[in-house]
């Protein structure tokens, strides 16, 4: 199985923390060896790293340690193939443009005879997170032929998540830069820090940072992910079928299928 990061915060901010945690895992800590990826939202523009090298010995995942990228929205994946061979075109997280805004996508599971209609979005690679995903927005863009509010979408977002979960393994993060969509088929967790803020450890590498020194008391930050990345703070996990739409770090809305 993959594993997910994603981040929803008030404030542009950098996720070297817990990317430092997630990497560990794609080859050190983990089995997650074939491939990563993780895209930062700056505006409508998003900036995108991929690497179908082991994140642990990846060079591109060293820069972006090296290089604090401060996001508001942020979406990122470690893989380790199910199906579909390795190789860039199948490494996530995926982009594809809709309503003109970049949309970004990752998924965490397997899908068991998945076979979607044709529709304007089409796989680039050969995996079934990215056929789910052309399906996904195939059925926004019928649904609604202009830009709508992501409250206005969730019914579409939630049902065809329903009905994806049917067909195996359903994990997933979505977003188009002004908010992030979670779907937990079996796993996820999160975590919003606020002020008091205090100091966090990762669970995969030896780091720890005081958050209180990186912050101001107005920020609010939430981190997602399959599996929590600290072992001194309490992550909330997600119940099967829960889903939750973030922006700006906070809730908007959620519910359970």
């Amino acid at each position: 199985m993959c594993e997910l990061l994603g981040m929803s915060a008030n404030v542009p901010t950098d996720i070297v923390f817990s990317f430092t945690g997630l990497m560990q895992r794609g080859g050190g800590t983990g089995p997650h060896r074939d491939g990563w990826g993780i895209g930062f939202y700056e505006g409508r523009g998003l900036r995108l790293f991929q690497d179908p090298a082991a994140s642990v010995e990846s060079e591109v995942a060293r820069l972006v340690q090296r290089y604090p990228i401060k996001s508001e929205t942020v979406i990122g994946h470690i893989r380790q193939a199910n199906v579909g061979k390795v190789c860039l075109s199948n490494t996530h997280p995926f982009v594809r443009e809709l309503w003109g805004r970049n949309w970004c996508f990752a998924h965490n599971g397997q899908l068991e005879g998945f076979e979607p209609p044709q529709g304007f979005y089409w796989p680039v690679g050969d995996t079934d997170s990215e056929a789910a995903f052309c399906n996904l927005l195939n059925r926004v863009r019928g649904a609604f032929p202009g830009p709508v509010m992501a409250e206005i979408l969730l019914p579409v977002l939630v049902q065809v998540c329903f009905e994806l979960r049917q067909k195996g393994v359903f994990n997933c993060l979505l977003s188009d830069g002004d908010w992030l969509f979670s779907f937990c088929s079996t796993k996820l967790a999160h975590i919003t820090r606020r002020a008091p803020f205090g100091p966090a450890r990762l669970k995969d590498a030896d780091l720890t940072v005081d958050f209180q020194a990186e912050t101001t008391p107005n920020d609010v930050v939430t981190v997602i992910a399959t599996e929590p990345l600290t072992d001194n703070e309490t992550w909330s996990l997600y119940q099967p079928g829960e889903w939750i739409l973030w922006r700006r770090g906070e809730i908007v809305a959620q519910g359970q299928t």
